[in-house]
């Protein structure tokens, strides 16, 4: 009966990338609820795909160098689960200074803000949290604009080196800091003017 769709499921999952994180609501184009969670589940059985949590399905990634699939990507993971609630999010805390390189610390519980209500997931030996925030943290920031203003938040004012910022300077592209000066605006003043010093190529004074 719903061959078509599953094929079409099917299709989508292995045209995309291994490592790719699927939620129910990526193939609401093409099934209703039931009979892609149907098609899910076959996915799985087959080995096509793992699920990660409920709702949260994987594209499996295999490492020829450790000759086993690696784990899911927690980054990803949260991602999916805000496209699936539709909630904005952005990594803060050590999570935010691990993604842009500021921090070697593995993070024991990978952190985000969201306008979204305060959640936990765990897998394996992962865990997510969400924390609500208002939504002038975060409404309206590009990812890359929350991604620096919480990391910044984060090491606090003390802590922002001429390295940290030249740092930040060489990571971001032309569009980030285009976005960044103009997005960044309603931050705190001490953010904002590390932003301009980051994007704007100022002496750090």
């Amino acid at each position: 009966m719903d061959n078509g769709y599953t094929k079409r499921i099917r299709e989508r999952v292995l045209s995309l990338e291994e490592g790719t994180v699927f939620v129910m609501s990526d193939f609401a184009d093409i099934a209703d609820t039931s009979t892609i969670r149907q098609s899910l589940s076959r996915l799985v059985q087959s080995g096509t795909l793992r699920r990660i949590l409920k709702g949260v399905y994987e594209k499996p990634k295999y490492s020829k160098l450790l000759d086993e699939y690696v784990a899911a990507d927690p980054e990803a993971v949260a991602n999916a689960l805000a496209r699936s609630y539709h909630w904005t999010i952005a990594p803060c805390g050590n999570t935010a200074l691990n993604l842009l390189g500021l921090s070697t610390q593995v993070t024991a519980v990978w952190s985000y803000i969201s306008d979204g209500p305060y959640k936990t997931y765990e897998w394996n030996s992962t865990k997510l949290e969400f924390k609500h925030r208002t939504n002038k943290e975060i409404t309206g920031l590009s990812y890359m604009t929350s991604l620096v203003i919480q990391a910044l938040k984060t090491l606090g004012r003390s802590n922002v080196t001429s390295e940290v910022i030249q740092m930040l300077s060489e990571k971001l592209t032309d569009k980030d800091k285009q976005a960044c000066l103009k997005e960044a605006t309603e931050s705190t003043d001490w953010v904002y003017d590390t932003i301009r010093q980051i994007c704007g190529g100022e002496k750090v004074q």
